[in-house]
């Protein structure tokens, strides 16, 4: 495959890429890569029957925490064990020295890592992306009561009242910061020049609001919808405002896990896509996953914090409501969870763009080398779920701009707000 690898159409065209069932699916996107599909030699049983998966309190754990609850990790033969960590850089050093050997993780954290701009430098992995959208930037009301409601408004009072703004992100290479820094930048702010950028764990967030440490975050949630159940904050824009089906949380290993145990890998993966299915099968099973995750033992709040954004019911903290189409998904027809090559791409040029990474990166060649399409596939057939034909994908986001992987260089450094 080359970077001029023809796209397909965004959602909602979907299905158009997902015409083919799992097993001819599997042919076209193997020759499009140039691989065929190769099971490990001998039994396909599971070489690690328990493995532990860390999660961060964020409701896209839920995949994760469904498969283990639910029981559907032992139609595949493994038994996961989720496994809560308190910030996104200890969840880094526990799978980087194997204490963990998955994590639900951000994008940006794994594709950091395997380029060593987000800690010590190791290969990675990304085995299936876990959900879409469902993210949000929270002002905080003393903001909002001078009248910075969303980006234009925001930029105009800082240009007016000068001081210093401190906005939080939850991992310095993560997706939090490239949607609060995309979205900052589309109304001509500067995020690492004209506001202080502090990195605070996504469960941290609201009490950090509240004693005025930050005039914004972005964060998974339930923190968007808690800081307005709470009062102290109101959403200024959802994630999928940004970009409609953005990638966001990773099912992330380390490539030596990958390669050293690929049938365990497999059946996750397998394993959860069925949670993912059943949790986008219906109400009854969506309310069922926020009374489940909002327990201490995940996510530690309280139901109906998660459950309304869940089911696309929005208010921003100022009266307004709606009903949003484009909520956090888990499956989706399957589109949900194929980890696109370009998805990756994405996070590298916004790494780029604001100077994380000093050069360019063979954009292609590291999405390849870390995204484990063969092993999603297998997985996805194990679990009869469909694959799209082409491992690239095209969006537009917030400003117009469209995003197909074809010539990252150019589009990374197409922005006119850059570092």
């Amino acid at each position: 495959m080359t970077a001029d690898t023809p796209t397909s159409p965004a959602a909602p065209g979907r299905r158009r890429f997902l015409q083919q069932g799992a097993a001819a699916g599997a042919g076209a996107l193997f020759a499009s890569l140039g691989h065929q599909p190769v099971w490990a030699a001998g039994s396909d049983a599971p070489e690690k029957k328990e493995v532990k998966i860390g999660f961060i309190p964020l409701t896209d754990c839920a995949s994760v925490v469904m498969a283990s609850v639910l029981g559907i990790d032992q139609k595949y033969g493994v038994k996961i064990v989720p496994t809560k960590e308190a910030s996104w850089p200890g969840v880094r050093d526990k799978l980087v020295n194997g204490e963990l050997d998955m994590a639900h993780v951000l994008w940006g954290l794994i594709y950091g890592v395997h380029l060593g701009t987000a800690g010590p430098k190791k290969d990675m992995a990304v085995l299936m992306n876990l959900n879409h959208n469902g993210q949000a930037i929270t002002l905080s009301k003393k903001l909002a009561d001078k009248g910075a409601v969303d980006a234009p408004s925001l930029a105009k009072l800082m240009a007016t009242e000068k001081r210093e703004y401190t906005f939080a992100q939850t991992f310095p290479t993560g997706t939090h910061a490239m949607w609060l820094y995309y979205w900052l930048a589309s109304a001509g702010v500067q995020p690492l020049k004209d506001t202080k950028i502090i990195t605070v764990p996504p469960p941290q967030m609201v009490a950090n609001m509240r004693v005025g440490n930050m005039d914004g975050y972005c964060v998974g949630e339930p923190w968007g919808h808690r800081a307005i159940a709470d009062g102290i904050g109101i959403t200024g824009a959802t994630t999928q405002d940004i970009w409609k089906d953005h990638p966001e949380k990773a099912l992330g290993t380390t490539a030596e896990f990958a390669q050293k145990y690929p049938n365990t890998c497999r059946a996750v993966i397998a394993a959860i896509l069925e949670a993912s299915k059943w949790i986008d099968a219906g109400l009854q099973n969506k309310l069922k996953m926020a009374e489940t995750v909002a327990d201490r033992a995940y996510v530690n709040t309280s139901v109906d914090v998660i459950n309304q954004r869940i089911l696309g019911r929005y208010q921003n903290g100022l009266g307004k409501t709606w009903d949003d189409p484009n909520h956090m998904k888990f499956f989706n027809d399957g589109y949900v969870n194929f980890p696109y090559l370009s998805d990756g791409m994405w996070f590298l040029t916004q790494h780029k763009r604001w100077g994380l990474l000093k050069d360019h990166p063979d954009y292609l060649a590291v999405a390849q080398q870390i995204n484990r399409i063969e092993l999603y596939q297998q997985g996805a057939a194990a679990a009869k779920v469909s694959v799209p034909k082409d491992a690239m994908r095209s969006s537009k986001l917030m400003d117009g701009v469209v995003w197909d992987g074809k010539n990252p260089k150019q589009y990374a450094d197409g922005f006119k707000a850059k570092a």
